[in-house]
């Protein structure tokens, strides 16, 4: 039976991280990557809420940074990646690729090894929401800090195939300044400026351009597209190994 989707709301951290928080029960909630402890501490007291489970991506400071306190303070579960248990902070549950971790009595937490940005990055997918860190953002992906390219096409890939009505909840709010590199990259594309105009629109009013689906990032990403002929002919480029192609545009964007 397919799970219901969760309901999922936002803490903003730092220059642009996105915590998200996944409801798993009347006032209950898991937080995905806190990379900061009072402004979850802050959205629990407002909602006289407790904390349930803290969902790791992966290793990076601006993710885990508040990881500590808030078990401190609220207690949880916190859940991570075992083959990076090492990087992290002490594990409740560490995972591994494939996993199904139960959230509440309705929800569960499938876990998805996507190394590329890290090598011990994992996603989550809970129901139709897809927490992807920092390996896949709105119409970006993320820079290969330790991974190869080959690595990091195969978790794109990989997360391309889920449904294309997957909302994606991405570790950073990123998507306008991708969505720029997009444009550059494709100019003649012309729907690209037409969703360009409809973030503006959006974080001008004080939103968030995610959660959006899946299929949209199927539709516009070059880094899911990379075995595209489409994309290929409109970089000129005439080889067939979308890997290589993958890490042309990968540093493209390094660059841009």
């Amino acid at each position: 039976m397919a799970q219901p989707a969760p309901r999922v709301e936002s803490v903003l951290a730092g220059r642009d991280n996105i915590i998200w928080m996944i409801a798993t029960g009347p006032t209950t909630f898991a937080a995905v990557d806190p990379g900061e402890a009072d402004p979850v501490s802050d959205f629990l007291t407002t909602r006289q809420a407790t904390l349930s489970h803290l969902l790791i991506t992966h290793h990076h400071g601006d993710h885990i940074g508040g990881i500590d306190t808030l078990r401190q303070r609220h207690g949880g579960q916190v859940v991570g990646a075992r083959a990076d248990a090492g990087r992290l902070p002490r594990l409740t549950v560490a995972v591994n690729d494939g996993d199904r971790l139960p959230l509440d009595d309705t929800l569960t937490a499938e876990v998805l090894a996507v190394p590329g940005h890290t090598l011990g990055h994992v996603a989550y997918r809970v129901g139709d929401a897809l927490f992807s860190g920092d390996t896949l953002f709105g119409f970006g992906c993320g820079r290969l800090f330790e991974g190869s390219p080959a690595q990091m096409w195969s978790s794109l890939s990989r997360l391309r195939t889920l449904p294309d009505a997957t909302r994606l909840f991405a570790g950073h709010e990123y998507t306008l300044a991708n969505l720029d590199f997009v444009c550059a990259l494709e100019p003649e594309r012309t729907e690209l400026y037409t969703l360009r105009q409809e973030f503006i629109a959006i974080t001008d009013a004080g939103g968030l351009t995610l959660p959006h689906p899946l299929a949209m990032e199927k539709r516009f990403n070059p880094f899911l597209r990379a075995d595209d002929p489409a994309l290929a002919s409109s970089l000129g480029w005439t080889g067939t190994d979308p890997v290589t192609l993958f890490a042309m545009v990968r540093e493209r964007r390094n660059r841009f």
